[in-house]
Parts: structure tokens; C-alpha cells; sequence
């Protein structure tokens, strides 16, 4: 299950609800913009950067990292890239704080002696998800994150309540937006189910969500096809490029000159793996700063 990228497609839509899970959130949390940053020398990628208003005077930046898999050297790394973007970006910043987002306590790194400093301070917040309480008596947006970690069994009844608190709380496209993540989350507890034992397990019709329609019916199956074929490796990738484009365009309409050319000028593993990165992507802007991260350096 791909829990980072559902989580950091909630915070897209929604920054403030990193600031939801601390206990003294900046004033002007509401006016954060969430974004993904590159540090060169070494290459450091950070996914989750909440970037204080560039109008305003010098704000806290904040490092977010969700962390669902064992990592025995993730403070190691989470702080290292931290403290190399602030330094390398300290005229813009006034403090750093850093928010790693576990499941449980089961999954924290093991021999946590050496960050002790930090790990105490009010600097480093550690969020245990099945230690928010009960996924009813959260805030909607809260409760969205705790579905990735119910128990299987709990997860569709669980869902058809989200889903229906959706409806009554939120209005489009906010509505849209929540339905399509949690459809996803679904979609990918239940993978061996189908489309049909899905919308009945959700009471829901599947196929008026785009990211399911992407991911569940169209990717996969033309990735099987792409998968069984045999052939030339330039044929593959005409394939590929079509199937991007198809979905390109199939979220953001007609697709300029410049980014159709990018995209068939991209090699074959670069374009399998937009095929999945495109799901996340907010704009067709994306594109050249997800391309830029991947071949400048």
C-alpha cells in the first residue's frame, strides 16, 4: 500500500492538517503552502515541507516524514537533510521543527539514545496514529490518515462512515477530494477484490472516482497487457508514451506542445515511473519540476 503518497496527497489538499496533530500550531498555519524540496551536495530529496508565506517576516519551516516501514536510521537521515536545507536556506527561516508521522510506537527507530536531544525537545513532534483515539471522535480530515492503520476487518465499515461524513460536512470539490482518498485507501487494502465487490463493500460507484478508474482498471490493465507483450524496445515505449499522455490528459484536458514533447522525449523506465508519480500530481505544472528533480542533478 502506497501510504506515503495518499498522505502526502491529503496534505496537498489540505496543509493544515499537519498543524491539526501539534499542540501549539503556528498563528498563521492556514497560510503554509505543502511542497517537496531537492538540497544538492549531497542530493537530498525531502517529500514534506510546509513552507511558511514568503510575504510574511521570517517563519518556521516545518519537515514532515511518514514513516510506516521499520527505518533504524531514519533520525539519522530526517535530521541530516533538515539541517542541511535550513542551513542552506537560512535568510528565509527562523526555526525548523520536524513531524514524523508512525502508525505505531513499533515502527520507531530502535536505538533512538543518540538524537535524545532533539527527540525531547519541542523541536521534533512524533505522532502515533492509533494513538489519536477513536477514527469517530476525530476531526474528518484526522480520521482520513487513522484509516490507513485500522485492522482489515474494521476497514470498510469504518470507510462507509467517513464516506458518509463527507457527504454531510463537506461540500465540492473539498468532497470529491476526500472520497477519492479514501476510495483509494480502500482500493489498495482490497486489491484482490474487484471493482463490483469494492463499490458494494463501500455502497458507492467507483467508477465516477478518477484515481480508482487510473489505478485499479486502467494502469493495471494496461500494465498487464504492456507486461505479456513482447516486441521491440522502442515499441514498449510508444506504448508507454501514449498511456501517459492518455492520462494526462485525461486530468488536466489538452496537453501544451512543450509538455507533450517532454513527454516523448523521456526514456522507458522514466516513463513507467511517471505513470504512477502523475497520480499525485495536483497540475499539469507538475511535470517539469517532477522531470527538473530527476535530470538536473
Amino acid at each position: 500500500m502506497r501510504r506515503d503518497s495518499i498522505f502526502y496527497k491529503l496534505f496537498q489538499q489540505s496543509p493544515t492538517l499537519l498543524f491539526e496533530l501539534l499542540t501549539n500550531p503556528p498563528e498563521n498555519a492556514n497560510e503554509y503552502k505543502f511542497d517537496s524540496v531537492a538540497v544538492k551536495e549531497p542530493k537530498f530529496e525531502i517529500d514534506g515541507v510546509f513552507l511558511p508565506p514568503e510575504n510574511a517576516s521570517l517563519g518556521v519551516v516545518y519537515f514532515c516524514e511518514v514513516q510506516f516501514q521499520k527505518d533504524e536510521k531514519l533520525y539519522e537521515r530526517v535530521f541530516a537533510e533538515s539541517s542541511l536545507y535550513f542551513y542552506r536556506n537560512r535568510d528565509r527561516f527562523s526555526d525548523w521543527q520536524a513531524v514524523i508521522i508512525y502508525p505505531s510506537r513499533s515502527v520507531e527507530q530502535s536505538n533512538i539514545y543518540p538524537h535524545r536531544g532533539l527527540l525531547n525537545s519541542n523541536q521534533v513532534h512524533r505522532v502515533y496514529l492509533d494513538e489519536l483515539g477513536d477514527i469517530r471522535s476525530l476531526p474528518l480530515w484526522v480520521a482520513v490518515m487513522v484509516l490507513t492503520t485500522v485492522e482489515e476487518s474494521q476497514a470498510p465499515q469504518e470507510a462507509r462512515y467517513l464516506l458518509s461524513r463527507t457527504r454531510t460536512e463537506l461540500a465540492p470539490p473539498d468532497s470529491r477530494a476526500i472520497i477519492e482518498i479514501i476510495t483509494t485507501i480502500v482500493a489498495y487494502r482490497f486489491e484482490q477484490l474487484s471493482r463490483r465487490e469494492i463499490e458494494s463493500m463501500l455502497d458507492i460507484t467507483l467508477k465516477e472516482t478518477r484515481v480508482y478508474r487510473e489505478i485499479k482498471e486502467e494502469g493495471r490493465e494496461e500494465g498487464r497487457e504492456e507486461g505479456r507483450e513482447e516486441g521491440r524496445e522502442e515499441g514498449r515505449r510508444e506504448e508507454a508514451i501514449n498511456f501517459v499522455t492518455r492520462l494526462l490528459t485525461r486530468r488536466f484536458g489538452e496537453l501544451p506542445q512543450e509538455i507533450s514533447a517532454l513527454v516523448a522525449d523521456l526514456p522507458l523506465p522514466m516513463l513507467e515511473e511517471l505513470g504512477e508519480a502523475l497520480l499525485d500530481f495536483t497540475s499539469v505544472a507538475d511535470l517539469p519540476a517532477w522531470l527538473e528533480a530527476r535530470i538536473k542533478y
